[in-house]
């Protein structure tokens, strides 16, 4: 069920109209949460709710974001199955989304909550990946780089691909580094190529065109 909801998420944030809501929401949660419950503890019970609510009851899950399902009903749902065992204000943020029908908003809603609070207090995350897990040396190596390269505190989100070989890629935001050794190999086969087609042409040149002609 989790590869199932994981599923329906990307598919929802293929569409560029709905990041931009989940971020208008984002931006609403987090200013009622600083004026309530606080910004860290509303971000994890929102993604205790994800993680352990919907991702492990799926039938739940499917509720709440089926269309065929109308808005009062999902709000008796929330009422019966949350209100009491979440806090007041979470209560109200998912039946502000189910009024909206914005519920299958809900993660990418959090996930944009949690980035837009970590900038406000100089914080990013970078994406690392390497052909091998990073050992606790090669973290802080990597982190202490990225604090002198930006200005910002790096929290790092660290992947294993062993196609990459050796080396690494590191993404923040849009910008991807690529230092991977696939990628050196790559970029020197094609140089190769270049050179092969360039010799090649030059042969044909000369035969084409005989000095003392």
């Amino acid at each position: 069920m989790a590869e199932k909801l994981q599923t329906k998420i990307a598919s929802v944030m293929e569409d560029p109209s709905a990041v931009q809501i989940a971020r208008v929401y984002a931006k609403s949660f987090l200013e009622a949460a600083k004026n309530t419950v606080g910004v860290e503890a509303a971000l994890e019970e929102g993604q205790s709710f994800v993680d352990d609510v919907l991702t492990k009851n799926g039938e739940f899950e499917r509720l709440l974001v089926s269309p065929t399902i109308n808005r009062d009903d999902k709000l008796k749902l929330i009422e019966r199955v949350v209100t009491g065992r979440g806090s007041e204000f979470f209560t109200s943020f998912l039946k502000v989304l189910a009024r909206h029908d914005r519920l299958d908003l809900l993660p990418n809603v959090l996930q944009a909550a949690r980035i837009q609070n970590e900038r406000s207090s100089g914080r990013k995350r970078v994406s690392v990946k390497t052909a091998k897990p990073l050992s606790a040396e090669s973290r802080k190596a990597i982190g202490d780089k990225l604090r002198a390269t930006f200005a910002f505190e790096p929290i790092l989100e660290a992947e294993t691909d062993p196609s990459l070989i050796g080396g690494m890629v590191i993404r923040v935001d849009d910008t991807v580094y690529d230092s991977s050794l696939r990628t050196r190999l790559k970029q020197l086969r094609a140089r190769l190529r270049e050179r092969s087609l360039h010799e090649i042409q030059t042969g044909r040149n000369r035969f084409s065109h005989p000095e003392g002609d």
